[in-house]
């Protein structure tokens, strides 16, 4: 097979694997009432589902990120769809609350860093246009969300719709496995020259400005995730599908978003996109949670500039580490700014109750701030010595 040929096949793989992993984060929401009506769980015991799942992504981010420079990326791959694969059979074939625990932080877990991994391969496919592919790749995935969100979220009537649903997802997990086995996945080509960093260890002056603006970048999407919805409906008085339609914009203009704004991430530059959008989403964001009810369409439509943010993010890390150190310094980054959204979730609500929505939702625009302010000054401080191509 050429290597033309072989590169489309691995990113068809990539596309059917990003749509299963998309639909398998989603399902954890959709199917909550249904867990907590077939466990018989409390408040805490559901709640659990959602810790277990952010302790998988620190494991895996933690640990497996330091697997491909030990193994090639393909087997790393291999062992990574496994493993989600496996974790979707427990939910297939089980109907036991500690099993569903296990398999939550083994499936998102996995799905973390196969996300992560495949954004760093992603560029070596496509040296032309880097910035398009990883950004539709990212579009596949919110096909993936978005169309498990609509259409599960209608039919979603019992425990063996869940089993049912990830053996759906295990059939999605068989294609890509088999796909990848005719596939030659890229190797990073490592420079003599980087040699003495590769030795040296990670450059923490670069590892811990990433890791400030991973962190505030995860609490300004995810607590719009967790929390547009309830402080819609309970700081500000709007109905449930007022609140709703306003997330339901944000993240569908994300999905618009990664696919229409990134050929402009190949046009800009990795850096000079991530200032660009950052700039719009930061001043869209602020105004929009700040306002009240007469803004929350601003805040909805700071999706579609939020877009490229996180994709184009992880594969700028690239541009700051040899080659042989990117999926480690990638996967030290992530696990580490993970634990700011760790928190957040912990605190905001109890902050919530003893503050209130109107003083505690200001945390989301000072953190999309924070990470526009860091991202600035590390750019403007540290320049790149490294190239996507």
């Amino acid at each position: 097979m050429t290597k033309k040929w072989s590169s489309r096949l691995t990113f068809l793989a990539f596309v059917v694997l990003m749509v299963g992993l998309g639909s398998n984060d989603s399902l954890r929401g959709i199917f909550s009432t249904i867990f907590q009506e077939h466990f018989s769980l409390t408040t805490t015991q559901l709640g659990l589902i959602v810790t277990a799942s952010y302790i998988g992504n620190l494991v895996f981010l933690l640990v497996g990120g330091n697997l491909s420079t030990r193994f090639s990326k393909k087997r790393v791959l291999q062992v990574l769809i496994l493993i989600w694969m496996a974790a979707l059979a427990l939910f297939a074939f089980t109907s036991n609350y500690t099993v569903l625990l296990i398999g939550m932080a083994l499936a998102l877990g996995s799905s973390t860093l196969l996300n992560t991994t495949m954004n760093l391969i992603t560029p070596l496919l496509f040296a032309t246009a880097p910035g398009f592919f990883v950004n539709f790749l990212f579009f596949t995935q919110e096909i993936g969300t978005s169309g498990s969100q609509y259409i599960l979220g209608s039919h979603a009537d019992g425990f063996a719709f869940w089993q049912h649903t990830n053996l759906v997802l295990l059939i999605l997990g068989a294609v890509a496995f088999v796909l990848l086995l005719f596939c030659n996945v890229p190797e990073e080509a490592a420079d003599p020259a980087d040699a003495p960093a590769q030795k040296g260890g990670y450059d923490w002056r670069i590892i811990v400005p990433y890791v400030l603006v991973f962190g505030f970048y995860f609490i300004a999407e995810h607590g719009v995730m967790n929390w547009m919805v309830a402080y819609g409906v309970d700081g500000l008085g709007l109905p449930q599908a007022s609140a709703a339609k306003y997330l339901s914009v944000f993240f569908g203009g994300m999905m618009i978003g990664r696919l229409c704004l990134s050929p402009l991430v190949d046009k800009l530059g990795a850096l000079k996109s991530l200032a660009a959008f950052g700039g719009v989403s930061c001043v869209l964001y602020l105004v929009g949670s700040l306002g009240g009810a007469v803004t929350m369409p601003v805040w909805a439509i700071s999706g579609l500039s939020f877009s490229i943010l996180y994709p184009t993010l992880v594969m700028s890390i690239r541009l700051y580490f040899p080659a042989q150190q990117v999926s480690g310094a990638a996967g030290t980054i992530l696990s580490i700014a993970s634990l700011a959204d760790i928190l957040f979730n912990v605190g905001f609500g109890k902050l919530v109750d003893m503050a209130g929505y109107a003083v505690s939702i200001r945390v989301l625009p000072l953190s999309v701030l924070a990470f526009f302010i860091v991202f600035m000054l590390f750019t403007k401080f540290c320049k790149p010595t490294q190239k996507l191509k």
